[in-house]
């Protein structure tokens, strides 16, 4: 499995985990448990494949940092969703923006830089969003990032 293919499943099953409240690793055994997957084989875009223990691995870290970390990758979106109330913002929207942001805050993986990060979560949300909601992403996680560089976001030791 590619890394933006173990990236879609974790922000497939962030999605899930904030609607659900299941534990981050029951939750992952669970999708990928096989006779989960086989029911999955005629659903158009649905992630059929078992990921190689390297991608499960990813998606697991992935999870687990968005659902340890939601309150606070929530109180970012907020600070950098300048002119979207947040009731307007969709969960999927709100999946992608936790799974790019706990890479970039919270992942400590040399080979995701931020830019990284950013493209393939615009990229992703391309295949959920509308165009307006996917330039509102990108502008969330680019507001995210001048405010390091300005040194107006000190949290979590950035």
């Amino acid at each position: 499995m590619t890394r933006t293919r173990a990236r879609e499943a974790a922000v497939r099953l962030i999605y899930a985990q904030a609607a659900s409240l299941q534990e981050p690793d029951a939750l992952v055994d669970d999708y990928f448990a096989p006779e989960h997957l086989e029911s999955l084989a005629d659903e158009e875009g649905a992630i059929t494949e078992a990921p190689d223990a390297a991608s499960l691995a990813y998606i697991r870290k992935l999870v687990g940092l968005a659902t340890e970390h939601r309150l606070e990758l929530d109180e970012l979106v907020r600070k950098n969703a300048h002119g979207w109330r947040p009731e307007r913002i969709t969960r999927t929207a709100m999946a992608v923006l936790r799974c790019a942001l706990a890479e970039i805050v919270y992942l400590d993986d040399a080979d995701v830089t931020p830019g990284v990060a950013i493209n393939e979560a615009v990229e992703l949300a391309k295949n959920f969003e509308e165009p307006e909601t996917v330039s509102f992403i990108n502008g969330v996680l680019g507001g995210y990032m001048r405010s390091l560089e300005s040194g107006a976001e000190v949290e979590n030791g950035q």
